[in-house]
């Protein structure tokens, strides 16, 4: 490997790790932060990178592969940054009068409950290379994370030991390698390809050993960040038109690459292990890192503020992350409260106040003819004329003649306008009804989860499906 003086700056990563960073705590610890809830017992769900003898026989990866273009200038070299959580056990010892520690469900002080905890450790991989040293062949960069024991004494008020924490983690093995080939086009363009492997030659112990296990030894919430010293990336959903056929051919695994550079640059690019759009940014309303998915900082904030003042010393007992939203929860000063309720973030001009609608795009795809309008049931649940209480469990709904409800089975036509990005990927794949919800605006929405997803009985465990709307679907044969 040659290490290059021509590096990529580290100040122009810095946009893209703002985001990275929301991307490796991506759902870290979710609302209302306490270990005992029944959401936070399920970790670390998003680009976990496991050990080869684990992944086969549990639907899970150990490897991720990004490729995409890039256009070099001159003696251009690429800098790659990995960036992972390892799993770290925190077990609680309260101290004992003659000397020794024990083992403890918890551990009460005065402002916090420590409680048994895995905690993540940000780790991080770099290496900077030439990219004509890639072009002649592949270079690769092993590392090793090894085994470790810690222990964090805890102190009364008075300075004096009440009890330890204890971390341990397990060893990790990994590899990087980047290759780049030269593209046969009239530009000088080559297609760059990195791959992250989990290398562990740890193989589980019997059948029943728990995911638990085999997180320890895993690579979580994997993601890279590539730059070019010179020259640039291209999009890869809005590629020029040349580069479209070779953008197409691109072979992306578990991963999703997009370009992050700061204001607009496109030497840049954050391959993530969730979904996002180019040049994606933390909106700058949001006070501070929530750590709960992506849900709304205003909601957070207000839940978070009204939590008795029990359950915040349990939050704050079981991460120093969750501490923080607490702390910031209570402090938030009405102003930047009030920031968090909305923002405009474009305005379009009304030129001709009749003016067509723009075209629908494929038949299939196609909106109803009322445009945005959700679904809605002919009497509205909370209508008193409504004839059955809202039951999501037994609630059915019409749908091309054909009544659906929980334990129906249906083929998901997710529409263009109004879906995700996400949801296009699933466009004739075959679901399960779980339930029939109905919001307060009366809109109906079918809880869905998708035939042969290895994660349905972890999402069905935890109530996180996936929603679609009735003229979504198509009503098949029920088993």
């Amino acid at each position: 490997m040659t290490t290059t003086t021509a590096a990529v700056p580290a100040s122009r990563f810095a946009p893209a790790r703002q985001v990275a960073d929301a991307v490796l705590f991506e759902g870290y610890v979710l609302y209302p932060y306490r270990a005992s809830a029944a959401k936070n017992r399920m970790r670390w769900q998003f680009g976990v990178l496991v050990p080869p003898a684990w992944g086969p026989r549990h639907g899970e990866h150990s490897g991720q592969r990004t490729e995409l273009v890039a256009e070099p200038r001159g003696d251009a070299s690429v800098a790659v940054e990995l960036r992972f959580l390892h799993a770290q056990r925190r077990t609680v010892e309260e101290a004992r009068a003659d000397g020794s520690f024990a083992a403890v469900p918890e551990l009460h002080l005065p402002d916090r409950v420590l409680v048994p905890w895995d905690e993540g450790r940000d780790e991080r991989v770099q290496m900077s290379v030439r990219v004509a040293d890639l072009e002649a062949g592949e270079v690769s960069l092993p590392f090793t994370r090894p085994a470790r024991v810690e222990t964090e004494p805890v102190l009364d008020a008075d300075g004096r030991p009440v009890g330890r924490l204890v971390r341990r983690t397990e060893r990790i093995d990994g590899v990087l390698r980047l290759h780049a080939a030269p593209l046969d086009v009239p530009y000088r363009a080559l297609k760059l390809t990195a791959v992250v492997e989990n290398t562990a030659d740890w193989t589980p112990p019997d059948e029943e050993a728990d995911r638990d296990a085999a997180l320890a030894r895993s690579l979580v919430a994997a993601h890279l960040l590539l730059g070019l010293s010179a020259g640039s990336f291209l999009s890869m959903t809005d590629p020029p038109e040349w580069a479209r056929a070779v953008v197409a051919d691109c072979d992306n695994r578990h991963t999703w690459p997009v370009l992050a550079g700061g204001n607009g640059r496109a030497d840049v690019v954050l391959s993530s292990p969730i979904i996002l759009e180019d040049h994606p940014r933390i909106a700058p309303e949001s006070a501070g890192a929530m750590y709960d998915a992506t849900e709304i900082d205003e909601i957070l904030a207000l839940r978070t503020a009204a939590l008795t003042e029990q359950e915040k010393r349990e939050a704050r007992g079981t991460d120093t992350r969750a501490a923080a939203v607490i702390d910031l929860a209570d402090t938030m000063p009405p102003e930047v409260l009030e920031r968090l309720h909305g923002a405009v973030r474009a305005l379009r001009e009304i030129t001709e106040p009749g003016a067509a609608a723009p075209p629908p795009g494929p038949d299939s795809l196609s909106e109803p003819p009322d445009g945005d309008a959700v679904f809605r049931p002919d009497t509205p649940w909370w209508d008193p004329a409504h004839a059955d209480p809202a039951d999501p469990a037994r609630d059915r709904v019409t749908v091309d003649g054909a009544a659906v409800g929980a334990g129906s089975r249906v083929l998901l036509r997710p529409g263009l306008r109004r879906t995700d990005a996400q949801d296009l990927f699933l466009q004739g794949r075959t679901a399960l009804v779980e339930a029939v919800l109905r919001d307060v605006d009366g809109g109906v929405h079918l809880a869905v989860t998708v035939d042969g997803d290895p994660g349905a009985d972890i999402r069905r465990e935890q109530g996180r499906f996936l929603y679609f709307q009735p003229d979504e679907v198509t009503p098949l044969e029920d088993a």
